[in-house]
């Protein structure tokens, strides 16, 4: 019997680590911070306490009790096998966007994990077996049971607990890997460029990259890396092995106060560019202003001889600008006259904007300088323009002429998932502007897909999230604004786009012309069955499970 009874916890044990596995994904999205996580977890209740379990166990017992009362009998042991088998079977995980990625740490944290589980349930088998239990199979199954329910539910405990029990390795593996980046960077030593804002960031420096890349050897963070772990890996793996590197343009993001101080402390910049603040990731700063302390980090942290780049358009960042720190700052506008600059208002200045679907054309005058030039770029989305003024503003700093910034321009590309069009075989437009999405760039997003004229123009979005108590807000603005310009619109979750689905209707959207979907899948199928040749349709946000309505 007790060998039926280890077997029974060993079941359950082998349950655990593999829903451990599973939710080791979720703790990855929520960049292994465990409150998040655990927060995460608890929100809904069949994410930690799972009907199919706790009713298999249910069953099982009385199964047993019906089926076999006599001491020493083995078919309640047996029932048990059978009931944990079904109770820990894994269901279906349904539409992965994110899958897991087993880094180095993963690893670690999923060693760790699977000894706390197996220790957890030694524990509790040592505790039972030193009670004072009958004979009776059925009391001894239900302990069993007991057992190896209490540890399949602990699962995101137990990968809570194995963070705290990593976190001293971590520590150290973290702090070993800064210094090495701080001596890659102090044996190449190129100019930091730093750039941060709620939004914007990634465009700003995949422009600027190519921009520099005209006269200087230059390096980005790749793709949306900002974090410090990021910014060493980047350091580490591509700078140490390319000491011909002049310029480092440095993505750096802000998810609690401090975290750009100490990446400005590690790349030390002397260029530093804020693009935007705005509500994006509100809710883990609170207010607007606490947003603007954060990203002005990057701001105090450059020398007197430094040089400051700020969008004048955004009235936080114009604040900052009007600090008078350092002593060279440059503004950028597109929507002053450049005719009529108010004094110390933007050097950088942006006038006759058009967009079409072949790209975006403007005057761009230096207004210190007194030239103007014309630009032209195969670039969509009017906030665009921002983001290249403030690239022109550091390139030109750094000695390259106006005309030349232009002949760059012309060859810039979007950014990975940000407003990229491209033709299906079938002849319908897809616009993917699914990395994320902001209050700013929803408006130009939707313009964009307001410019296909020949046929349906259908938005699939999840909506905007992380905005704090502006979320609501925000979101039935955004279903305003389409209902001005989609024909056709798919929310995808039914709870988190209520408001995008209010605003749409309060602004005279057709009822008939609006579908609400729990997965990406399903508005990806539908669109493939109903659109058309010459139908446009413009892919807004794609959140990660943890926001699954």
């Amino acid at each position: 019997m007790e060998f039926a009874l280890i077997a029974v916890a060993l079941v359950w044990l082998a349950g655990t680590w593999l829903v451990v596995y599973r939710q080791a994904r979720f703790y990855q999205i929520e960049e292994y911070k465990s409150v998040r996580y655990l927060r995460w977890a608890i929100s809904r209740r069949e994410r930690w306490l799972p009907a199919r379990p706790l009713a298999a166990c249910v069953i099982g017992v009385g199964l047993a009790f019906v089926l076999s009362e006599s001491p020493g009998s083995i078919m309640p042991m047996l029932i048990g096998l059978v009931v944990s088998l079904t109770a820990v079977w894994p269901p279906s995980e349904g539409e992965v966007k994110k899958g897991f990625k087993a880094t180095a740490r993963a690893k670690r944290l999923l060693a760790a994990a699977g000894l706390v589980a197996a220790a957890e349930l030694g524990v509790l088998l040592f505790v039972v077996s030193r009670l004072p239990l009958p004979e009776l199979g059925v009391v001894r199954l239900a302990a069993a049971l007991l057992i190896g329910l209490l540890a399949f539910l602990s699962a995101p405990l137990i990968l809570a607990v194995a963070n705290v029990v990593v976190q001293p390795v971590e520590e150290f593996l973290r702090r070993r890997f800064i210094a090495q980046a701080r001596g890659v960077l102090d044996e190449v030593r190129p100019t930091v460029v730093g750039i941060t804002g709620s939004y914007g960031k990634t465009s700003t420096k995949t422009y600027l990259t190519h921009i520099l890349n005209g006269r200087y050897k230059t390096y980005p963070t790749p793709k949306s890396y900002n974090t410090m772990m990021g910014v060493c890996i980047a350091i580490n793996n591509d700078i140490a092995h390319d000491r011909g590197i002049e310029y480092f343009v440095c993505e750096m993001g802000a998810y609690i106060p401090g975290e750009i101080e100490r990446i400005c402390d590690l790349t030390h910049p002397a260029i530093s560019i804020v693009v935007e603040v705005g509500p994006q990731h509100l809710e883990r700063f609170g207010t607007l202003e606490n947003v603007a302390i954060a990203k002005y980090e990057i701001i105090k942290a450059l020398p007197p001889d430094g040089v400051g780049v700020f969008n004048w358009d955004n009235p936080y960042v114009r604040e900052m600008y009007q600090r008078g720190y350092p002593q060279t700052r440059l503004a950028v506008s597109q929507t002053v006259d450049p005719q009529n600059v108010p004094a110390g208002g933007p050097r950088f200045v942006a006038s006759d904007v058009q967009e079409t679907l072949d790209g975006l054309r403007f005057t761009v005058t230096d207004t210190a300088a007194g030239q103007s030039e014309a630009f032209e770029m195969p670039l969509l989305g009017q906030h665009n323009v921002t983001n290249v003024l403030l690239a022109t503003a550091v390139a030109v700093q750094e000695g390259m002429p106006l005309r030349d910034v232009a002949r760059r321009v012309r060859g810039l590309q979007p950014a990975e998932s940000r407003l990229v069009r491209q033709m299906t075989p079938e002849g319908i437009t897809i616009i993917n502007d699914a990395y994320s999405a902001n209050p700013v760039g929803i408006v130009y997003a939707l313009r964009v897909l307001a410019l296909h004229q020949t046929g349906r123009r259908l938005l699939i979005t999840p909506g905007m999230v992380e905005l704090g108590t502006l979320q609501g807000q925000e979101n039935r603005k955004l279903g305003e604004v389409a209902a001005q310009h989609a024909t056709d619109v798919i929310l995808v979750g039914s709870k988190q786009t209520q408001p995008i689905h209010e605003g749409l209707l309060a602004a005279g959207f057709a009822a008939d012309r609006l579908q609400v979907v729990e997965t990406l899948a399903e508005a990806v199928a539908w669109y493939r069955s109903n659109l058309r040749a010459g139908d446009s349709v413009l892919f807004m946000n794609d959140l990660p499970e943890t926001y699954s309505s």
